[in-house]
């Protein structure tokens, strides 16, 4: 059976990744940070939150041994964290300058790989901190990677549904179509599996996507015999995107989870802990007491208005109500969103939310304003989502769309 241990709440924005060590829990999110907690208690360590990354962080993986952790984020950087003190070890730019997505430790921790939304690959020296070889995939942008427990190869998952084979010089080893809709995640099992012919040992990697299946697959790699990757059964269970897959450490349990339509609880059902949890993480922990004393709860947060917090939770000032008030209307948008679903073409692509002001860049995308040209300022003139250089900085108000937006979010509030 099992049960609930504890709950986190210390982010102030969704949950990317989680990864662990023997002793730490780390978490990384789209508030840009990264934070550690202690397995013994699951107490904050005193460094966390590890801050540096300028946009969301998308992935975050510990070496073998523990000592070092990895992420990655939308500002095309790889960092390389100290988790003794969580002093910054590296920062590792992607070659393009693309949105890193995802990144993953070789097993005897000498190499890091990591992958972008352009398509490219690139394979670290995670002891020099020095890029070691690059590659690319055909098409879409990298989701997924995982290394053969060996070491001999890794494999990288697209949102094309493409699964390439890599081996430890980045020669592209083989190539094929998973999953139609593209591909969320793969994982391989600790064990191999013998052939008691040939003596020969095989992998097994789980790999799963947005067509609501996860495949089994055996590998095999030998420099006589060469590389073979077959495909051996598929686990339908799911009605929904599966997004993530995870072995066991035995390699003899499979896990995989799937997107959750009823989204709506994600506030509605906080408690009054979560309520004081969240009024912390956007620097309003003075009024915990306040909101503590008027038992409000996650559903009382959505319904409170200008008059409620002056008259009811007496809030004077001023500035402070329009502050709590923002934020809480940040948070009935989030909700109203994740419930109906927001429509892609409405979400920017460098920060993943809701676009307030849309602006198209002369590579023909739309983007949210303070973004693209927080974008342009720090980094190459290149664009987010092709990663060309930008023709000219010119962004022009995308009128017809911030119309749209709003007689979407006018339907969706009401």
């Amino acid at each position: 059976m099992v049960k609930l241990i504890h709950t986190l709440a210390d982010h102030g924005d969704d949950v990317n990744c989680c990864a662990f060590s023997f002793s730490l829990l780390a978490t990384c999110s789209l508030d840009k940070t990264i934070r550690l907690y202690s397995l013994r208690d699951f107490t904050e360590l005193p460094h966390s939150p590890l801050k540096f990354h300028t946009y969301a962080v998308h992935c975050c993986c510990f070496s073998p041994s523990g000592h070092i952790l990895a992420s990655c984020s939308t500002d095309g950087t790889t960092v390389l964290w100290n988790t003794e003190n969580g002093q910054m070890l590296a920062v590792m730019e992607q070659p393009s300058g693309s949105p890193v997505r995802v990144c993953q430790f070789s097993p005897d921790s000498t190499c890091l790989a990591s992958g972008a939304a352009d398509g490219t690959v690139v394979l670290w020296n995670a002891q020099s901190y020095k890029l070691y070889r690059c590659g690319s995939v055909k098409d879409g942008s990298l989701a997924a990677c995982a290394f053969s427990p060996n070491g001999s190869f890794f494999v990288t998952g697209s949102s094309c549904g493409d699964l390439t084979v890599w081996d430890d010089k980045m020669r592209c080893l083989h190539s094929e179509k998973a999953h139609d809709l593209g591909i969320t995640c793969c994982d391989f099992s600790s064990q191999p599996v013998s052939d008691g012919e040939q003596g020969l040992q095989f992998f097994r990697l789980a790999s799963c996507g947005q067509d609501c299946q996860v495949k089994i697959w055996i590998v095999s790699f030998t420099h006589i015999l060469g590389f073979e990757l077959k495909y051996k059964s598929t686990l339908s269970g799911h009605c929904a995107p599966v997004l993530a897959c995870a072995f066991s450490h035995d390699g003899q349990m499979l896990v995989s989870g799937r997107t959750e339509h009823q989204l709506k609880q994600f506030t509605e059902d906080w408690s009054e802990e979560d309520v004081s949890t969240w009024l912390c993480a956007q620097d309003l922990k003075d009024l915990v007491g306040i909101f503590k004393m008027n038992n409000i709860d996650g559903k009382e947060l959505l319904n409170l208005t200008k008059e409620s917090l002056a008259d009811d939770l007496k809030i004077e000032s001023l500035g402070l109500r329009s502050k709590v008030l923002r934020k809480i209307e940040e948070l009935r948008t989030k909700v109203k969103s994740l419930s109906s679903g927001i429509p892609d073409e409405f979400i920017c692509p460098i920060t993943r939310e809701l676009m307030k002001d849309p602006v198209i860049a002369s590579d023909g995308y739309s983007y949210e304003k303070e973004a693209m040209e927080n974008w342009i300022s720090k980094k190459k003139r290149t664009s987010p989502m092709t990663n060309l250089v930008l023709p000219s900085a010119v962004l022009t108000p995308n009128r017809t769309l911030k119309m749209a937006i709003n007689r979407w979010l006018e339907t969706h509030q009401k």
